[in-house]
């Protein structure tokens, strides 16, 4: 297809806007537009109340973005991750800037963008691999105006590639309000339980074991590892009675008490609510 063009006195622009099928837009991660922008001479953009998200980098220049009460200095390099539905207003500098963007939406992505402020991310920040952003970008861009019949699916593929790359600028442990001791405890920790989940373990003995207060147990073991312990050591005990329901003859007694859960129907009801199927029924299933 023809590449879309926009010049104006504002700005030079190409950009693909988007229409997926009925089938993205209900299930999948869906691309709404994408593109590139030069600016030619000072302007602001400004959005509110829009079902979408939008990513953009500055290529070169600088800008000023205004969003949820703050105002924040861009240069090259930087990004942004926005929800659109709640106002801002970005504008460039005086030495106008380029930017890469798309915008996209999902059924999911509120609770996505939710994930991403818990894990610490920051609706701007400058990125560690620039470079990674502008190939998912490119790629977001050729696809959309490719006539692949699977593309939906690509662009799904290539979105939630890109959203992983934010998952994880988003994520540094490293800046946790710990001392270095501190963190290693928990790492320590962390390791234990991967050795003795099977064993009864509660917050009180791990307290007393590595002689940490409980309650900054919980709330740091969460910011290093982004769950909660009990929910860690819920994984890891799920985790082995699957491997023992598809791989060994053992009885759900025998599975629930190898992986420290000597109450069968505690067992049962557990692992129901993490897999939404009873151990026997797994066990048919696989």
């Amino acid at each position: 297809m023809d590449t879309p063009l926009f010049d104006g006195k504002l700005v030079h622009s190409q950009r693909i806007i988007y229409t997926p099928s009925p089938f993205a837009r209900a299930s999948l991660v869906h691309l709404q537009e994408v593109g590139t922008l030069q600016a030619r001479s000072p302007h602001a953009s400004t959005r509110q109340g829009l079902a979408s998200y939008l990513f953009f980098m500055v290529e070169s220049g600088s800008g000023t973005l205004e969003y949820e009460g703050q105002t924040r200095a861009l240069r090259a390099g930087d990004c942004a991750f926005l929800d659109c539905r709640r106002p801002y207003r970005h504008y460039t500098g005086d030495d106008l800037w380029t930017l890469r963007w798309v915008h996209f939406y999902g059924p999911n992505m509120g609770a996505i963008y939710k994930k991403y402020q818990e894990r610490g991310g920051q609706p701007s920040f400058h990125a560690e691999d620039a470079a990674a952003y502008t190939t998912s970008l490119e790629t977001l861009y050729t696809l959309a105006g490719s006539d692949n019949y699977v593309r939906d699916m690509q662009i799904c593929e290539k979105l939630m590639a890109l959203l992983t790359l934010l998952m994880q600028e988003s994520w540094h442990p490293d800046t946790a309000r710990t001392t270095a001791g501190k963190r290693q405890n928990l790492q320590e920790i962390k390791d234990y339980l991967d050795t003795h989940f099977a064993e009864k373990i509660t917050l009180d003995a791990l307290a007393e074991r590595f002689y940490i207060n409980k309650f900054y147990l919980t709330r740091v073991f969460k910011e290093q590892f982004g769950q909660t312990v009990t929910n860690y050591l819920v994984q890891l005990r799920i985790t082995q009675a699957k491997r023992l329901l598809r791989f060994s003859d053992k009885n759900v007694e025998a599975i629930a008490q190898e992986c420290g859960l000597n109450d069968a129907n505690y067992f049962s009801r557990l692992f129901k609510k993490v897999e939404g199927t009873t151990p026997g029924e797994y066990r048919r299933q696989w």
